[in-house]
């Protein structure tokens, strides 16, 4: 078995990460990220956190806005317009997620770091974290049949539209689909990102197959990937591990794009 380690990548990025922000701090640009949560819930609390100590290690200022709901227009125009603020993230979900478009629709377009907008000028993290992984491993994707499972918001529908971008073989299936199991059996590489516990079995998998595990879900109170676990059992396969596979990549993507998102507003 391989393990595609996101943790050991995320060291070397956050290095790169730490001197860019340096520099431009020493050009008078002081890097900050406005978090704003409306939902108070652990994993949201656990995500949150995780962001601000790698703001804290590579030096970049975030900042946090704990509201309602119904507060979140106002404060999310009043961020948009701060000259002190390079990047800004709704964390979702929200209490009421039918208002999810048109809220982190109020995010400028430079700023908006998630890019969960419509008009955002950055990549996704989620999906710019699996790309990293998959490259940073030297997984050869041309040529190759990718099966993606999963069509989110988040992960599922913008990784679709990168990969088709560099024109490569991929097709997107739901995990309710009845074929589950014949489809992910023709597939070489299988990204997931369902946030449903143990959709994919050692049996479904073909050999020397490469598995990139993206989803998230909360099962008796902790967190657990798309896997089941006996598919670890398998020794032929390139894997994400069960924890630090794209969770620490994501992280470094999002601060990527409020680097950028700084380093534009200096020019």
């Amino acid at each position: 078995m391989k393990i595609l380690n996101g943790t050991e990548l995320a060291g070397f990025i956050k290095e790169r990460h730490a001197k860019q922000v340096r520099s431009l701090v020493s050009d008078g640009i002081n890097p900050k990220l406005a978090i704003v949560q409306a939902k108070d819930d652990p994993v949201i609390n656990t995500y949150v956190r995780l962001k601000q100590e790698y703001g804290a290690e590579i030096g970049v200022e975030v900042e946090r806005h704990v509201t309602i709901q119904s507060e979140v227009p106002k404060i999310l125009n009043k961020l948009s317009i701060s000259k002190d603020v390079h990047g800004i993230i709704v964390q979702l979900p929200l209490q009421d997620p039918s208002q999810t478009d048109e809220i982190v629709n109020l995010v400028d377009s430079k700023k908006d770091v998630d890019a969960l907008g419509e008009k955002s000028v950055f990549e996704p993290a989620t999906p710019m974290a699996i790309l990293w992984l998959l490259n940073g491993y030297n997984i050869e994707l041309r040529g190759k049949k990718i099966l993606l499972i999963g069509k989110g918001k988040l992960v599922g529908a913008p990784l679709e539209k990168m990969l088709k971008q560099s024109d490569l073989d991929v097709e997107v299936i739901d995990r309710e689909i009845p074929d589950l199991k014949e489809r992910v059996m023709g597939a070489d590489i299988i990204i997931t990102a369902t946030g449903s516990p143990a959709i994919l079995y050692p049996d479904m998998i073909k050999n020397s197959a490469v598995v990139v595990d993206a989803g998230v879900a909360s099962e008796e109170g902790k967190t657990v990937g798309d896997l089941a676990p006996e598919v670890y059992q398998r020794d032929d396969l390139t894997i994400t591990p069960e924890k630090g596979g794209v969770g620490p990549l994501t992280v470094c993507a999002l601060f990527e794009n409020v680097i950028r998102a700084a380093h534009d507003f200096k020019s």
